[in-house]
């Protein structure tokens, strides 16, 4: 029996004669899963009563109807929201790679935040806050297959001027707030450590605000913004 034939363009040539059978029997056998492994999956494991809305396809708690609830300690809102992103792009077969960023919503929150900062500078701070607060809210619109770095990133900047607009505004409070905001998103930038001083300077609490300076210098040691904050922290202490 001859086994000649011919091979499309760009086939790969390398193949075996063999019979079905035994082709099939030289495909790799993936391991058996490891015991101990797999008993402590099935302890972890327990069955959830769930349910589904007909008409949005959303998971719900199945006792009480509710996306999230803290009785039955189930949230669905994060699964809920990429369902439904899923569902109002059907051409979307799969999430794009996470560094594929979406343009829009950059430039809307760029636009939105660079119209604050306008505002900001020429002290019509009510109005730099709305703007910050807008670009905010649509950062966290951000769909969550893209790379996190880049709502980090955004969403810090946007609350380190939003802290700066609450200060002038000697919102004291609000600043602080937005400050602790960004320090817990980007905790290594210089920013959110200086936006916390300045707060602290304004709510009476100077020997704070020095503490939360050098721990911005740590990250930074040669940031020259915290240095001189820090000399003028400190010279305020010592004059009291």
């Amino acid at each position: 029996m001859s086994h000649s034939h011919s091979h499309a363009p760009g086939e790969n040539h390398s193949h075996s004669h063999a019979p079905p059978q035994q082709q099939q029997q030289q495909q790799p056998i993936p391991p058996p899963p490891d015991p101990a492994l797999q008993a402590l999956i099935d302890a972890d494991f327990h069955a959830i009563d769930l349910a589904t809305d007909p008409n949005s396809q959303i998971a719900l708690c199945g006792k009480h109807s509710s996306e999230k609830c803290t009785e039955c300690g189930v949230d669905y809102i994060n699964l809920n929201r990429l369902s439904r992103l899923l569902v109002n792009n059907p051409n979307l077969r799969c999430p794009p790679p996470s560094n594929v960023v979406s343009q829009q919503l950059t430039q809307a929150i760029n636009n939105t935040k660079n119209e604050g900062n306008v505002f900001f500078k020429n002290k019509q701070h009510k109005e730099a806050i709305a703007r910050y607060t807008m670009a905010a809210s649509i950062s966290v619109q951000r769909p969550p297959w893209e790379a996190n770095q880049f709502m980090r990133e955004e969403l810090s900047t946007v609350l380190s001027n939003r802290s700066a607009s609450y200060c002038e505004s000697s919102d004291y409070i609000s600043a602080l707030a937005d400050a602790e905001n960004v320090i817990s998103i980007r905790r290594n930038w210089s920013k959110g450590h200086f936006r916390k001083a300045k707060a602290l300077k304004g709510l009476g609490r100077p020997s704070e605000a020095a503490d939360a300076i050098r721990l911005g210098l740590s990250f930074e040691p040669n940031n020259t913004e915290l240095s001189d904050y820090l000399h003028e922290i400190e010279r305020g202490i010592k004059s009291a």
